[in-house]
Formats: C-alpha cells, sequence, structure tokens
C-alpha cells in the first residue's frame, strides 16, 4: 500500500511539473473520408541494400563496416527477423556503385574483381564483381525473409567517358541479359529492374543524356520480355533513380514512350551533408520539412501529364548525405523527419518510398554490426502495420508545429491518424470531425479540478478503456529520458529493444475509450488508429 502511494504522488509531481512547464493547444482534424486524395502500394515502407565496401569514408568516419550488399552477414538471425517482422519488405538492392558492377556470369570481356579504392574510379572505387554463388545465398535469404526484391542494374557497362561527367556510347546489355537468365534459370522472384543510380540530369558522378537513356530503357524493357517470355509475370521497369529535374524527366517519358517505363524513380536528400551543425534545426523546422513537398507535387504532375502509365517511387533516401549525420540519423530525432517524409509523399501518389538504407552508415534502420534495430526502424514498422493505401485530406486547426496524415487503417475497418509533434513546450488535445459531426472531442479548455485534469491525462495507460465504450488504439513514441538523440525509443513509456531470445519486441498499443481526447506530447510522435470513424473511401 505505502509503495502506491508513493508512486500516485510521484506522478501527481512529475504532472504538476508539466503542467507548469507546458502549453496546453486544442486541435481539431476535419477528415474527409469520401474520398481518396492518393494511393500508396501496399509495400509502400521500402529499404535499400547498398555496395559500398568498408573503405568507404566520409568526414574522417568509415561507417559502413560489413554492411554491404557483397559481405553483410546473412545469417544473422536478428537480421532475418528484422525483415520477417514486415512480413513483406520491399527491398531495392542499389546505390552509388551499382553503375560499376560486374555480374561474373557468361562470356566477360574484363576482369570480375572486387571493389578497390583508385584516384580515377566513380566516387574512388574501382568496378567491382557480383559473384554467382553470393547472388545465390541473396536469393535464399531473400525468400526466407519475404523481401520484395528490386534489384539497381549497371547502365554504365560498355559506355566511354566523355568528359566532365559525361558518358556516351551505346550500353552493352549482354551482361545484364546474361544474369537475367541465370537468375530466371534458378527461380529468383525479381519484382522490379531498376535502370541506373543517379546518372539523370547533371548526375552525380557520371551522367547520360536523356536520348540515350530513352534508347536504352527500350532496349532494356525488350531484354526483359525476351528472358521472361516463358513467365506468367515480367519484373517491372524502374528508372532514373536520380533527382528530380523536370525537363529531363518530362523527355525520357516521351523519348521510352507508353509500356516501357512502369516506374519513376527519384532520390530525396533534403537536409543536406551528414555533418551540417544544423541538421537537428531543419528536422524540427517545420516550414523546411515542407520545403520538399513542391516536388513531390511536381514529380506527380510529370508524370500526369508526360506519362500516366508511370508510378513514382521514392527510390532513395536517407535525409543526410554522405551516409547520415552521426548521432542524429540513427536517433530518434530523426524519425520527425522520416515519419513526415512518408505522410508527405504519400499525398503526392507516391507509390513506394525507399529508405537509405536498410543496414549501413549512420542512416541504416538497424545497427551496422549487431543489426539491432534503431528507431527508425521501429517507426517504419509501424507505419507498416498501421497505414494502409488509401490517403485521405484532413484540415486541421492546429498550428504549424503539429503535422498530420490520414490513411485508411491497414487491414481493417475506420483511419489511422499519424500526428508528430515538433514543439518543444506545446501538449496537444486533439477532436476529431468527419465535416459534420464531432467523431472524437477535443479536451475542453475549461478549468478543472486537478484530479480530473490529472485523470484525463493519464488515463490511455493501461489496457482497456474504462468509460464503456468501444477502445481506440495509440501508439505515442518517445525518446527515452527526453533525449532526442537517444537510441532507445519508447512505445507508450516502454524501451523498444529486441527480447531476450533475439527477436524484434511486440509493438503493442494502448487502449483508450473512442471518443475521449488524444493527447500529444511535446517533441512526440503518435500513431491513433480509429476503428468507428466511417469513412466510405476506405470500405
Amino acid at each position: 500500500m505505502g509503495y502506491n502511494v508513493v508512486l500516485w504522488s510521484y506522478m501527481l509531481l512529475l504532472l504538476l511539473v508539466t503542467f507548469a512547464s507546458a502549453n496546453m493547444e486544442r486541435a481539431i482534424m476535419v477528415i474527409d473520408g469520401a474520398r481518396r486524395i492518393a494511393e500508396t502500394d501496399d509495400n509502400f515502407v521500402c529499404a535499400t541494400l547498398d555496395w559500398w565496401p568498408p573503405e568507404k569514408c566520409n568526414y574522417d568516419q568509415c561507417p559502413w563496416g560489413y554492411a554491404s550488399l557483397i559481405n553483410v552477414n546473412l545469417s544473422s538471425p536478428l537480421l532475418a527477423k528484422a525483415i520477417q517482422a514486415f512480413r513483406t519488405l520491399r527491398i531495392r538492392i542499389g546505390g552509388s556503385l551499382q553503375d560499376q558492377v560486374i555480374y561474373d556470369v557468361g562470356d566477360l570481356k574484363t576482369p570480375c574483381t572486387q571493389f578497390k579504392k583508385t584516384d580515377d574510379g566513380l566516387f574512388g572505387f574501382s568496378k567491382g564483381c557480383l559473384y554467382m554463388n553470393r547472388w545465390d545465398e541473396l536469393n535464399h535469404f531473400f525468400n526466407a525473409t519475404g523481401a520484395i526484391v528490386t534489384f539497381g542494374l549497371n547502365a554504365l557497362y560498355g559506355r566511354d567517358k566523355l568528359g566532365g561527367n559525361a558518358w556516351g556510347g551505346d550500353w552493352d546489355h549482354i551482361n545484364t541479359q546474361d544474369f537475367m537468365n541465370y537468375t530466371v534459370s534458378k527461380g529468383y522472384a525479381i519484382d522490379s529492374w531498376e535502370f541506373g543510380n543517379e546518372l539523370s540530369g547533371r548526375g552525380m558522378g557520371a551522367s547520360v543524356s536523356v536520348e540515350l537513356y530513352g534508347k536504352d530503357l527500350i532496349v532494356l524493357k525488350d531484354v526483359i520480355n525476351n528472358v521472361y517470355k516463358d513467365s506468367q509475370t515480367k519484373p517491372l521497369v524502374v528508372a532514373p533513380g536520380g533527382f528530380y529535374e523536370e525537363k529531363w524527366y518530362s523527355e525520357l517519358l516521351r523519348l521510352s514512350g507508353p509500356g516501357v517505363l512502369d516506374i519513376l524513380t527519384h532520390h530525396i536528400y533534403n537536409l543536406g551533408p551528414g555533418n551540417d551543425p544544423k541538421l537537428v534545426n531543419r528536422i524540427l523546422d517545420p516550414n523546411y520539412l515542407s520545403g520538399i513537398s513542391g516536388t513531390f507535387a511536381n514529380v506527380n504532375q510529370t508524370i500526369q501529364e508526360h506519362g500516366p502509365w508511370a508510378a513514382a517511387w521514392v527510390g532513395e533516401a536517407g535525409g543526410a548525405f554522405n551516409s547520415g549525420g552521426r548521432q542524429v540519423s540513427e536517433t530518434f530525432i530523426n524519425s520527425f523527419w522520416y515519419l513526415d517524409q512518408l505522410g508527405m509523399s504519400a499525398k503526392h501518389n507516391t507509390k513506394v518510398y525507399c529508405r537509405q538504407a536498410l543496414v549501413g552508415g549512420f542512416y541504416g534502420l538497424l545497427e551496422k554490426e549487431t543489426f539491432v534495430p534503431n528507431p527508425d526502424y521501429y517507426s517504419a514498422l509501424l507505419w507498416h502495420r498501421l497505414m494502409g493505401k488509401g490517403v485521405l485530406d484532413v484540415q486541421t486547426n492546429a498550428s504549424e508545429y503539429l503535422r498530420a496524415y490520414v490513411h485508411c487503417s491497414k487491414g481493417r475497418t475506420g483511419i489511422t491518424l499519424l500526428l508528430i509533434n515538433l514543439s518543444k513546450q506545446t501538449t496537444f488535445t486533439v477532436g476529431v470531425s468527419n465535416g459534420v459531426k464531432v467523431v472524437l472531442q477535443a479536451e475542453s479548455m475549461k478549468r478543472k479540478s486537478l484530479l480530473e485534469t490529472i485523470k484525463s491525462k493519464v488515463s490511455w495507460v493501461g489496457n482497456k478503456a474504462s468509460d464503456g465504450y468501444l477502445n481506440r488504439e495509440e501508439y505515442h513514441l518517445s525518446p527515452q529520458d527526453g533525449v532526442l538523440r537517444s537510441k532507445i525509443m519508447l512505445l507508450n513509456g516502454n524501451p523498444l529493444v529486441p527480447t531476450a531470445t533475439g527477436d524484434i519486441p511486440d509493438l503493442k498499443p494502448a487502449r483508450h475509450g473512442v471518443k475521449s481526447p488524444v493527447y500529444v506530447n511535446p517533441l512526440s510522435i503518435s500513431f491513433i488508429v480509429l476503428p468507428t470513424f466511417d469513412a466510405l473511401a476506405c470500405s
């Protein structure tokens, strides 16, 4: 009994301090459940596996270790379990070195050797080799873990460097065709083949003209049709995996024409270099986060005007480039940027969003040595499990520091809200309306007794509602000890760490009466599942 009194007294004190130091603000969400404003793919969340060897370094740090496609430890139980937790996780194989990869199959014209540091190679590395025994190991791993594979092909094979970044000449497709034939002969499932990495427009390290690129895509489509002629389904064609430039992207769609390019991919690194001291400030600045929305909108518009047969993907996005930001990208604070990116891109009809990287660099979802999940891994997993394909419009009177995204719930009725509170001081109490009636009442701002305030403040803690209504699910994310750069994320106050048996922990929600207010604390993130919200668009 004494212990309970002490605990209750401590909670009273803690809440009094919280109320004394924080503001309280009402926010109303008006959600249009009658129509979808956009739709994602079933497997919207995607992660990349890169080619970087251990010698890849930036800012006097070498954060890749053995996280490459060619050397990552595929026998790690935790790595397998981290992927299996998604049931179907899309994995995009590719990165800066993919246009220097030779496939060790068929009649090669050059030796097939591992990547080595060299002054005259792209990004400081020589050409590298994908040995077929490693390709076998990778596909056995993908099959065992339920991965959906997008493979980035070498689009520079056979070309010559012209000067500056520009490369010319015809693409030699024979090595790719031999590689595909081997893949088909082994029965390996490839969902899509992506052509080239960051060669579009001005390019990164190397560039190919849009005229050559468009012609090459037609060749690639013919190769796929020939190799997969006896298959019931054919892999999709994905390109160009570069940074969006409207004129170049529009011309690529025109030159390749209908029935060739299925997926138009672009890359996002909108936070700047990984060593930028302004990195944290940018992540917490709502105006800065919104700055990239124009790119998502423009890619969508380009497709609608010039290639409505194609779909938009973010093929690679790590936030901060050059391997991410140390003690930022692998910590809780990065989830503000990452989940906001998922929500914002989905609103603009992006079908797939590939995070750089599953493992490797500072932006890996998993630690490179141990494969222990970083906070963004759990953010990705919650999105994958909770947010369905249908994207709904939401209008709010909240300040810009409360970011709100709404989807049809995944695999169930109702809707799921993603609420991101970037404010350092304001707790938002959230109400929801369908435009006709209030579905979820926001907390009244009239003065209450201390006991009433505390009861409403902590009433979400527990396993079932006490007010007799149907329950909703709440997933409140915060950093351990309130430290934004913590590598431990809390879910409803409980740390998310692998279990003693090396399993991904259960992501258990708190349950609360469906009509009671939702609280979103300062510098926290919440997924709110409303099962009784009547959304015709989600039927």
